[in-house]
Order: C-alpha cells, then structure tokens, then sequence
C-alpha cells in the first residue's frame, strides 16, 4: 500500500486542474489572534538514520522540534492544559498510508525505521519510528506562564515514565470536578490515561487500557463527562462511549454507555441527548461500520445521564454511504468535528490525503497508464459540512451546506468511472469550502453566538510530497510508465496564500460561512486548527497542528514549526 501514496500524490498534480478557489464571503467581524505559547527545539538533526547529536544548542546538525500537536486541550478556570503530539503526520503516513520510506527536505524529515528512536526501543515498529513521547503542559491565562507538566509524569514511577514513553500521542483532554484527564493511543494498540488534580496540579497517576487503541473527544453534558473511544489501532475494530464515574482517589473509573461498531469521534450536546461522529471500521460490512452520526437515548430516561442501560439503544441518523456512492471511497471517510448551533447540529467529514486513492487502487488495480491517473483524480475528496435536526425523528432533517451535487463512481461490471448523484444538493456551496485541500473538519465550536470551523489544510505539503513520491514505484508497471512523462502532470490550482489550517464561521444558520483566516491564523506552516475552546470574552483558546520539524531557524525571518497556543479575540 505504501506504493500507491507516490502514485496518489503525483496523480495529485492533475486534480488540481479541475479545482476551484474559495469563494466564501470575507467574516463579517475581524479577530486578532496572539501566540501564548509555542514549541521548541528538543533534538539535533544530522541525517536520517544518524545518531542525534547532542543539543539544542546544536553543535553538529539542526535544531529539530517534534512536538507537532496540540492535540488535548481543556480549561479548568484560568488554567488551559493540554497534550501534544510528535511528529504527527509521519506517524499517520506510516500507520495509516502503509509509506515507511525515511525522507528529509527543509520542512520536515520522517525516518520511520531508521530512527534512533526506533533503535532504542524495540518496541516501536518501524511505522511509528517517528514517535517521541507526548508532553503535558498548563498555561495560566492571567499570569502567561506555560508549565510542562511531563517530569512529574516521569518521577512518579517507571511504570509512569514508560508508560508517557510509549504513547503516541495525548489525543484528548476533559475535565470534572477536580481531575483533569489526559488520554491518548498507545504501542500495541492500546490506551493509555494520565490524570492530574485540577486544584494542586499534582500529578495523580496513569493507566492502560488493554482493550481500547484510542481516544478522540470528551464532552461535559448536564454534569456528566463523557468521552469516545476505539477498539483495536486507530479505532477500526469498533469502539465505545464512556462515562466518567471517578474522583481524585479512583480517578480512572468508567461504565460503558454506547458500544458501537465503530470509533465515536467528536460529540455534543443536542435536544437532551449526545450525538456523535464516528470512524469507519477497517473493513465495513454495512452502513452502520461507516463513518456516521450517531445520537444516544435522551439524558433525561430512566437514571440520571447515561449509564450501562443505554449502552445498547444508540442509533445511527447517518452515514457516508447516503452521500457518497463509491462504496470504496465511501469506506474511507472519518467523522469530524460536530457542534449544536442554532437548532441544529452541524458536523463534517474527514479525508486522509491520498487514503481514498490508495484503498482504490488496492481493491481495483489500474489496468493501463491513464487509468491510474483518472483513479487518483476521481477518488480524492474534500471535507463536506452538514446539518441535521429533528434527529431520530420522522421529521428528520439532514442538509448539505458544502458539498457536491454529484461525484465519480467506479462501476467495477463496466470498469468505467461516472458522475453519479449524491442525493443531496449543497445550499452553500462546493467541498472544502470551495478548495479541494481542505480534507478535514477538525473542530466546530460556538462562542459569541456563532459557529466557528477549523480545518486542516494540507496543500503545502503536496509539493514535498511529490518530491519524496518521484522515486518510488507506483502501483504497478504500467501506472510507473504513466508518471514517468512529465509532459502528463498538470500544476495544480494549489494558492500559496492559503498555505495553512482555515477557520470560517456561521453567523446563524441562514448563512453561509465566512472566512476568517485561511492562513493557519498567522503561521503558514500551521496546517491545522486542531483545538478550540471559548475564552470567556467572545473569542477562543485554539491549539494549532504544525508538523514542520525542521523550520527552527530563528534568523530567516520565516516562520517556524512546531505546535502553537494562540487566543482569538474579537478587534
């Protein structure tokens, strides 16, 4: 599979032919957005596969910074704390894209298996060579002052430092009463958990959960805190919701209220029940193991919140394959962020760059050279955004606001490709909010009475990955020979001056977004809004992705890699 991410991504070059440039409004309100916090340097770079020396400072090599994620993110008081992750896109290019191929360019390196990190520890596959332990951190939003937390983690114990050693990454963060909970996916495809006391900020313990490989969203509903889990890496092999039944002694203890045969993602609150995205299974056999929405029994029946009883009476409202109607490409679509706002619930879809195509050429091998490029051309997806309310109810309702009226499916008797129906027509307007690299919808949050929508943007890196895809043989012979004339590729429609994550806004829900920044919110480089919480002001606390380990130099006067902390307020 690691064959097809080349074949994808020069294919790219030719999608972008057909693509058009955003057309949403300017945001009605300008913001300013001021950096709190960012990452530095923790390593020294001197090649792919070679010792790190020794550093930062650096004597020998460059400043490298893994921390790539703000990945959690919560706020107890005037205290926001959140966890990172490393190195984040090579760990998905080699878990997900099956790509382990060490490469290094000005922007970023991926050593995979060559990785001194992977040397020293045996435990970490070659695909996740990439992996650097993941950091706790706080920020005092009165003082400016950012703590990491990470050294108390590992003075509790060796069982506690091996444990934050091998977790790939603090994908979320919640908190109730006094305890602040941390959680992440772990090596062996498990789940690892870190709590803290919100009052003191002791460091309280940690925990593996043996049985669940991931975690994505907690919630506080009516009290209660909620959070969505996966079975099995990534979340493929179905998962579950939980609810907290801890304190500060037993800070770890959860009862099941939803299994699911698939991950919940993000969740929210609407009309007295909790609603849910979710991720595919990794090898769907119905609509229910597709990527979906999903809503719970109301809070309100039988004990208070939801419990064990609830467990088995969630439904799914909808799902990918009502859209899209590639059953291939439709397997590949994630659940993304999801908000209640003004009557509805809104939520979108996630796209790994390339993963469509790669599933594609898996399942139906491109027979001749121009078949390998209209596969990768038809297969690639933007973020969709949607609406529903009325959920669970015959009066249900569910909208397309972006989107496509009609898209390729191949038709495996004819081994031809056609524009079918998606049954829906878009009110606002085209996939990505009009721009084909907007592939996921990373977060929706509601402040000051709007609707805000981060996404990730990945156009800056196609050009890098294009150079590391050159060599690598394609998916098979004659999809190689096909690549291999130049005169072939198209440039695509990509606009440097949307390098970076975007974040647009619904004013209510008679309008359609506006853009309020698509350029990674000052920092090009940062690819994605990943985090966003309410400020208290009518702004917002917003924790950025930004894989770009090796931009650490502080005298080019070019921005720099590395996660971001910044706050949004209103000018």
């Amino acid at each position: 599979m690691r064959r097809l991410f080349a074949v994808g991504a020069v294919a790219l070059m030719a999608v972008g032919a057909a693509v058009s440039p955003a057309t949403a409004a300017p945001a009605r309100f300008d913001y300013t957005f001021t950096r709190l916090a960012k990452a530095k340097a923790d390593e020294c770079f001197d090649g792919v596969g070679k010792a790190y020396p020794a550093g930062p400072r650096c004597k020998t090599g460059k400043p490298k910074v893994n921390q790539a994620y703000v990945w959690g993110l919560t706020q107890v008081d005037k205290t926001l704390w959140f966890g990172t992750g490393a190195n984040v896109h090579c760990l998905v290019s080699g878990a997900t894209l099956d790509y382990v191929k060490p490469t290094a360019n000005d922007n970023w390196t991926c050593e995979y298996g060559e990785s001194q990190a992977r040397t020293n520890d045996p435990a970490i596959p070659d695909y996740m060579g990439d992996m650097r332990a993941p950091e706790v951190w706080t920020y005092d939003t009165t003082t400016g002052k950012s703590v990491n937390k990470s050294a108390e983690i590992r003075a509790k114990s060796p069982d506690d430092a091996l444990r934050l050693s091998h977790t790939v990454g603090l994908r979320a963060a919640g908190h109730l009463g006094n305890v602040v909970l941390l959680g992440g996916p772990a090596l062996e495809n498990t789940l690892n958990m870190f709590a803290f006391d919100a009052t003191t900020q002791q460091y309280l313990g940690s925990i593996n959960f043996p049985d669940f490989g991931n975690i994505r969203t907690f919630l506080v509903a009516e009290d209660a805190l909620y959070l969505g889990v996966g079975i099995g890496r990534n979340g493929s092999a179905g998962g579950a919701v939980w609810r907290w039944t801890g304190d500060v002694t037993t800070p770890f203890s959860f009862t099941t209220v939803a299994a699911l045969p698939v991950q919940a993602a993000d969740l929210t609150v609407y009309d007295g029940r909790l609603a849910a995205t979710s991720w595919p299974a990794e090898q769907p056999t119905s609509q229910q193991m597709l990527a979906g929405l999903w809503i719970s029994p109301k809070l309100a029946d039988g004990l208070p919140g939801l419990n064990d009883e609830d467990k088995a009476n969630w439904r799914q409202v909808w799902n990918a394959r009502q859209y899209e109607q590639d059953r291939v490409v439709s397997a590949t679509y994630g659940g993304g962020g999801i908000a209640a706002f003004d009557g509805y619930v809104y939520w979108g879809t996630m796209h790994v760059p390339m993963k469509s195509s790669m599933v594609h050429a898996t399942v139906y091998p491109p027979a001749t050279d121009q078949a390998a490029k209209d596969q990768s051309v038809k297969t690639q997806r933007a973020i969709s955004i949607w609406r529903g309310k009325d959920l669970g109810l015959p009066t249900q309702k569910i909208e397309l606001l972006y989107g496509e009226k009609t898209l390729p499916a191949w038709d495996p008797a004819t081994s031809t490709w056609s524009d079918k129906p998606t049954n829906y027509t878009p009110l606002y307007g085209k996939s990505g909010f009009g721009y084909l690299f907007n592939n996921y919808t990373w977060r929706m949050t509601v402040v000051d009475n709007k609707l805000f929508v981060g996404t990730m943007d990945w156009s800056y890196l196609v050009k890098d990955l294009l150079a590391g895809a050159a060599p690598q043989p394609p998916v098979n012979a004659k999809a190689k020979r096909a690549l291999a004339d130049p005169d072939n590729w198209h440039t695509p429609l990509i606009d440097p001056t949307k390098f970076g994550g975007d974040l647009y806004m619904f004013p209510d829900s008679n309008s359609p977004a506006q853009a309020v920044n698509v350029r990674g919110l000052g920092n090009y480089l940062n690819y994605g809004i990943r985090n966003m919480v309410p400020n208290g002001k009518g702004g917002l606390y917003v924790g950025m992705a930004n894989p770009m380990n090796l931009r650490t130099e502080k005298f080019d006067l070019r921005p720099q890699g590395g996660w971001e902390l910044l706050e949004m307020n209103k000018r």
